[in-house]
């Protein structure tokens, strides 16, 4: 079968937040780059936002990824040209200071002081048009402000990539386009000179007089791009796992973090959604960084798909779901997952353990956004617990077991980090501070691997910031 084969100087392999971010500020400095994606390349508006369609175009498997423990927990990763930032919500932080100062200290990162990252945190903000909506709140962010208030609690609105201008909605939000990889910093890659290869799959790299040589496919028939230097964005599940095919396995896909999540359906008495689904930007950080509560995707489908944990509720979700919104709490997870390939499988196995205490810490979360829940006003919870009872009022928050239940409850997370984390110290760390692979020569990583554990909020800012200033390092030491 006859296969193609490419030379650039630079090879990015994955074109998300971290690759984008690569990719367009190497090939603006007028390096000579390749993006490589496995996905299809799709424009952000090639189907509509959080829906079946979506799910089939853009993510990997489909959406069925599961870490492998108990309680397993579904991952969820974008595969196409832009990656995660093409999925989500476009939620943003910058990195919490109390994290950058646990990774100096316990990884050995060097120059990673806030103000060593701000000027990134800066650029990116400008190029994404990171901003609150300037339109009236969402009902769901409403309820979980009113919820906090009454307690007490700390809350934000959480800006987002999201250009505005557009118009408002019935409700009085501001109509705006989520500002992904796709409508941003690939097409300012591509007006850079970057070549993109989409529907690319990456097999193994090597080296190979003095260059790197990556081995991958395009519908079977192989592509080979020989580069001087490769930089490796797969995110956090697929990276380590590339590496390990590679036979680099050093600290690499021993230490996967998430943020284990749970979730919560709640009833209201008024009505909190329209007919064009989106995620209300509003969190409660009262017990941050171990513990963040928000609002998730409420759309028909979505209610009805979190109700299937509580088949003998008597509600009709077909008529009460403008009514009921879906909410959440995740801990910041260890870094205990693994991530290993499997012969004669494309897909790596993921695992992930939760100790007694993290479910403790899961109990404790799904017993707090309750009790946050009833505070603004709901009549009824369900919590993403199989065949757990509904919640009628406060009191009943006792019947939320101490430590979760391995067997019935349902986790999932959007979140993962850790399986190549950064620093010198090298009992630990699979590269050094600026993301190349200890001991392999202009072989880096660039992507949510290198966070050295879960940082406690959207990481995507986290891994662009991060990624910009490891691409200037490596443009300085040119």
């Amino acid at each position: 079968m006859t296969g193609e084969s490419h030379r650039c100087e630079v090879l990015v392999v994955g074109s998300g937040p971290g690759g984008a971010v690569t990719a367009s500020t190497l090939a603006g400095a007028g390096r000579d780059v390749i993006a490589l994606e496995e996905g299809p390349h799709l424009r952000l508006d090639s189907c509509a936002p959080f829906s079946v369609a979506e799910m089939v175009q853009k993510y990997r498997s489909g959406g069925l990824n599961p870490a492998m423990g108990a309680p397993k927990a579904p991952l969820v990763e974008g595969c196409c040209v832009g990656g995660g930032s093409e999925i989500n919500s476009g939620l943003y932080h910058r990195t919490p200071p109390e994290m950058l100062a646990l990774w100096r200290e316990r990884y050995q990162v060097r120059h990673l002081e806030t103000g060593d990252l701000l000027p990134h945190f800066e650029a990116n903000e400008s190029a994404l048009s990171v901003q609150l909506n300037p339109g009236a709140p969402a009902p769901a962010a409403v309820k979980m402000k009113m919820g906090a208030d009454r307690l007490g609690w700390r809350s934000l609105e959480v800006p987002r990539w999201f250009k505005y201008g557009e118009g408002v909605s019935p409700n009085g939000l501001a109509i705006g386009t989520r500002q992904s990889m796709t409508e941003t910093l690939i097409p300012r890659a591509l007006a850079s000179g970057c070549r993109l290869l989409a529907g690319v799959r990456a097999d193994r790299v090597a080296r190979e007089n003095g260059r790197w040589r990556v081995m991958a496919a395009r519908d079977g028939a192989p592509v080979i791009i020989d580069a001087d230097a490769v930089f490796l964005c797969c995110g956090a599940i697929q990276t380590p796992a590339l590496l390990r095919r590679s036979g680099i396995t050093t600290n690499v896909g021993n230490t996967l973090a998430l943020h284990p999540t749970v979730k919560v359906v709640a009833v209201f008495d008024d009505e909190l959604n329209g007919d064009v689904p989106d995620v209300a930007a509003q969190q409660v950080k009262e017990f941050a960084p171990d513990i963040s509560m928000g609002c998730s995707i409420s759309s028909l489908p979505y209610i009805a798909l979190a109700m299937t944990d509580h088949p003998d509720a008597k509600i009709d979700v077909g008529r009460a779901w403008r009514g009921m919104s879906i909410y959440y709490a995740m801990i910041t997870g260890p870094t205990g997952g693994s991530v290993r390939n499997v012969p004669l499988s494309r897909a790596p196995i993921v695992r992930y353990p939760l100790e007694a205490r993290h479910l403790r810490s899961l109990s404790k979360a799904l017993r707090e956004l309750c009790r946050l829940l009833f505070a603004a006003g709901a009549t009824h919870l369900y919590p993403s617990i199989s065949g757990f009872p509904v919640l009628r009022h406060e009191d009943e928050l006792s019947r939320i077991p101490a430590e979760l239940s391995r067997r019935s409850t349902n986790l999932m997370t959007i979140h993962m980090f850790s399986s190549c984390p950064m620093g010198e110290a090298r009992d630990r760390c699979a590269t050094d501070s600026f993301g190349q692979v200890h001991g392999h020569r202009n072989l880096f990583v660039n992507d949510a691997g290198l966070l050295c554990t879960a940082p406690g909020v959207n990481p995507q800012g986290s891994v662009m910031a991060i990624a910009r200033r490891n691409a200037m390092q490596f443009l300085n030491s040119l």
